[in-house]
């Protein structure tokens, strides 16, 4: 059964992860107060980026790699500017 891995924008202007397999139900759910309590509490919430997977199981684990991932890579995955991601994932350290 088909999955997707799906970033939703909250009023707030925060970025939410999920996984599902019915992306409709999943964001009416979310917008319903329903859906995660962090996204209740920050209503309305608006879908900003959706990848089909093969299964919910990979979506899930992108869902988990993505959890990980710094706003900046997360809003250049959103605007597909996927050439920016490697210097993104690149941890910046202070010299002392």
């Amino acid at each position: 059964m088909p999955g997707y891995l799906y970033i939703l924008e909250c009023a707030d202007g925060s970025l939410y992860v999920g996984s599902t397999r019915d992306i409709d139900r999943r964001v009416d759910q979310h917008n319903s107060g329903r859906g995660a309590q962090y996204t209740s509490r920050r209503l309305p919430v608006r879908l900003v980026y959706c990848l089909p997977c093969e299964s919910v199981a990979e979506a899930y684990a992108l869902e988990k790699r993505v959890h990980s991932w710094s706003r900046a890579k997360r809003l250049a995955l959103i605007d597909g500017t996927f050439e920016d991601l490697p210097e993104l994932a690149r941890k910046r350290f202070r010299r002392r």
